[in-house]
């Protein structure tokens, strides 16, 4: 141990005659901890939630979309192989979208109807694992009128309740680009189909208003031909899916057009970033109030140890030495407040995560509990931003005792 080092641990330990020094010392370690907490578990649930949402987002929409720019996309079938032979494309499936209204004996509602194949969709997992009840390949099973498609339909869960029905029951579809009538108009396209299943995202807005039919059968009833709306395109890794979408957008040419999941989620995402920078803006104030805590304390030691400095001074120890003594005597408030508040941040976030203690009531939220993402970066980026606060906090208190002069300080003793 240092020469510096002892006797900054002496400080910190010795019974001082002011004990409300020692008071001063504790209460800026604990605004330390409770800082550090409170960043580590703000940033950890604003992470889980950007991460859940993502998770969800994803669940139900394609990686990339891939659609013609002016009209139907027909050529959809030569399209595919191109599109499945660019690296990281791991599939590709062709989908219609379409607004339309359903109603039932519960009362009606404005859908979006989603047209695609059961056994494409199938191979993606999300879909497959968001239907709570039925299964996918529904769609295209159970008897049909003559030749035509069956008309099953795949209802979101929160749109089912909204209409009374249940899994058997019939719903009536009504979709506004219908057939064209003889005076050059067209007319209504209705329609029933059987929920065959239920799907759950866990995002409410698809669950209330989102529908999937068959590719076949959302053709026939939007008097679409063989035209899909575009093609979905799933990847390996959805963090390099802008690069892949130029990459897509270069093999087919003009006349077609490409966007990515962050394009099409941009603003929401950009929104939760913008709020997780301020809420740690926000919280490193805590820290701050705790430094300037840590500030008070060295002054004051210093005023109380004058005398002792004055005699270190006189035996040979430099400026330089002095300093070190509160620098490292700040130093270690700011370590062990870090300490605690990363034990505790820590420890939250494991208690959150695995009993789910917080609960969220779901008419409002789009989840049943607070989710909690921890990432390495932000524990790091905490833990430096606190002991760089301690740190900094301690070079005035420290340069003033280094600026003490023995004469000064023992001519009345």
């Amino acid at each position: 141990m240092s020469f510096e080092t002892f006797i900054s641990w002496r400080y910190l330990k010795a019974k001082r005659s002011q004990t409300f020094i020692s008071l001063i010392t504790v209460i800026s370690m604990a605004g330390v901890a409770l800082g550090v907490t409170a960043l580590i578990v703000v940033l950890a649930v604003m992470n889980g939630f950007q991460e859940d949402l993502k998770t969800k987002i994803l669940g139900v929409n394609s990686h990339i979309v891939v659609l013609r720019t002016k009209a139907p996309l027909e050529e959809y079938t030569r399209l595919m192989p191109i599109v499945s032979g660019i690296r990281g494309v791991s599939g590709v499936e062709p989908f219609i979208y379409s607004q339309v209204m359903v109603s039932a004996l519960g009362g009606a509602s404005g859908m979006i109807l989603r047209g695609v194949d059961p056994e494409l969709a199938g191979k993606a997992e999300t879909l497959p694992q968001a239907v709570k009840q039925g299964r996918l390949d529904s769609l295209e099973s159970g008897p049909s009128d003559s030749d035509r498609p069956a008309r099953n339909l795949i209802l979101g869960a929160e749109l089912a309740r909204q209409l009374g029905v249940l899994v058997g029951d019939t719903v009536k579809v009504i979709s506004p680009s219908g057939r064209v009538t003889p005076l050059g108009g067209r007319a209504p396209s209705t329609r029933e189909f059987k929920v065959t299943g239920l799907f759950q995202s866990g995002m409410y807005e698809y669950d209330s208003m989102m529908a999937y039919v068959s590719l076949a059968q959302a053709q026939d009833f939007l008097n679409l031909g063989r035209s899909v709306t575009g093609l979905e395109v799933r990847v390996d890794d959805i963090y390099r899916a802008d690069r892949i979408r130029e990459a897509i957008t270069a093999a087919l040419g003009s006349g077609y057009t490409a966007r990515d999941w962050m394009q099409m989620n941009r603003s929401l995402f950009s929104a939760l970033k913008l709020e997780k920078t301020a809420m740690f803006i926000i919280l490193i104030l805590t820290v701050m109030v705790a430094a300037f805590n840590i500030i008070a304390t060295l002054i004051m030691v210093v005023m109380e140890k004058t005398r002792e400095i004055a005699i270190l001074k006189s035996m040979g120890a430099t400026s330089r030495s002095v300093m070190k003594i509160f620098v490292f005597q700040g130093l270690f408030i700011g370590l062990v407040g870090t300490a605690a508040g990363l034990a505790g941040g820590l420890s939250i976030c494991g208690l959150l995560a695995r009993y789910e203690i917080v609960k969220l009531p779901t008419d409002v939220f789009y989840i049943s509990t607070v989710p909690v993402r921890l990432e390495t970066f932000d524990v790091g980026l905490i833990t430096l931003s606190a002991l760089a606060l301690s740190l900094l906090a301690t070079l005035y208190p420290a340069w003033q005792a280094s600026r003490l002069h023995p004469v000064e300080a023992l001519r009345y003793e």
